[in-house]
């Protein structure tokens, strides 16, 4: 079998920024300079350059004329269409995944789950974010639907600029990582459905706060 061929320098420039989007590392209205970016992740200015341009054509960027890359704004509309899309795509994903992860999973969802509430704790805002995002990952997985993933982490390329907001929201921390713990002992008690309500909670609630930074 033919070994595949290693990632070049452009691919992996390409996802760690995609992965920056999704986990909300900029902010919405941020203009992103390109030698800073390449500093910061220690490549050329040409992948990174590269990698701007294909999240752009993504949707998850804008190519401003003179002014360069920026991360877009949600309006209020257009982010209650993301969370209509991600309540459906999500509780999918989280109801199939509860059917398929095993012990090992659900344990390692367990100390995700327990790493964010050490994060919000000391209001480390990046490590919470990197938290959420390897378990939700590692819950959609699990439900083994590349097409499933693909759409998802797609949708979250519009909506993780925004994620980072969550932290100038006063009362966010208090409850930001109750839904994770509910979907824990769900899964626990193998209830499929108790996972598709909580990762619906984790949500609604998440977006309760989120709007009011939409614009118009």
């Amino acid at each position: 079998m033919k070994a595949a061929p290693a990632p070049t320098q452009q691919d992996s420039t390409y996802l760690r920024l995609r992965q920056w989007v999704t986990v909300g590392r900029f902010l919405p209205g941020e203009r992103l300079k390109i030698h800073a970016i390449a500093l910061q992740l220690g490549a050329g200015v040409m992948p990174v350059r590269a990698a701007l341009q294909r999240l752009a054509a993504e949707g998850a960027l804008v190519n401003v004329p003179h002014s360069g890359m920026l991360v877009p704004r949600l309006s209020a509309a257009e982010f209650h269409d993301v969370l209509s899309v991600r309540l459906l795509l999500e509780g999918e994903a989280a109801e199939r995944g509860a059917h398929r992860i095993d012990s090992a999973g659900v344990a390692e969802l367990d100390a995700l789950a327990q790493r964010m509430g050490e994060a919000l704790a000391a209001g480390d805002a990046d490590a919470y974010l990197d938290a959420n995002e390897a378990f939700h990952l590692r819950l959609y997985q699990a439900a083994a639907s590349p097409t499933l993933m693909a759409l998802i982490e797609t949708v979250w390329l519009k909506v993780g600029p925004l994620s980072n907001r969550l932290f100038e929201a006063q009362g966010a921390s208090a409850v930001l990582n109750d839904a994770h713990g509910d979907m824990v002992q769900a899964l626990q008690r193998k209830d499929s459905a108790g996972v598709r309500r909580a990762v619906e909670k984790d949500l609604f609630v998440a977006a309760q706060f989120l709007r009011p930074f939409c614009t118009g």
